[in-house]
């Protein structure tokens, strides 16, 4: 049996390549502005050192305009392609803190799944994207 090693080496770089385009990393899909699921807030959420979190930067009602700026979701990390987990969101309207889920839909959608403890107890929301220029109540 001959080895050809060129060949394994070419075919380890291919699998390599695939491999870190398919891994799960610090999210370009799901960083963006994202109406919330009442469209009475707005969150942007960013790569914040591998892990995503989120802001709100608009509200519909400037009388909120107190938690403008507050963070909202924090820590949730990469589990697949499109999925992240293991991080927590804030309800400012209930002052609550819950575990989080977040799964891209497309380019223009997010699934925000709000659990306690198991997903069995949860509840499930779908954001849209936001303009990018959308007018920030920070600004």
């Amino acid at each position: 049996m001959i080895v050809n090693f060129k060949r394994i080496a070419r075919a380890a770089a291919l699998f390599a390549a695939t491999v870190a385009t398919t891994t799960p990393s610090a999210a370009t899909e799901a960083t963006g502005i994202w109406y919330d699921h009442t469209g009475r807030g707005a969150v942007e959420i960013t790569d914040c050192g591998g892990a995503l979190c989120g802001r709100i930067v608009w509200l519909k009602d400037a009388a909120n305009s107190k938690t403008c700026g507050t963070q909202v979701i924090g820590n949730v990390k990469a589990i697949a392609a499109g999925k992240w987990d293991k991080g927590w969101i804030y309800d400012p309207e209930d002052d609550a803190r819950y575990s989080v889920e977040i799964t891209t839909l497309g380019g223009d959608r997010l699934k925000v799944m709000g659990y306690m403890g198991s997903k069995m107890l949860s509840e499930t929301m779908t954001w849209r994207r936001a303009p990018a220029d959308l007018k920030r109540c920070n600004a």
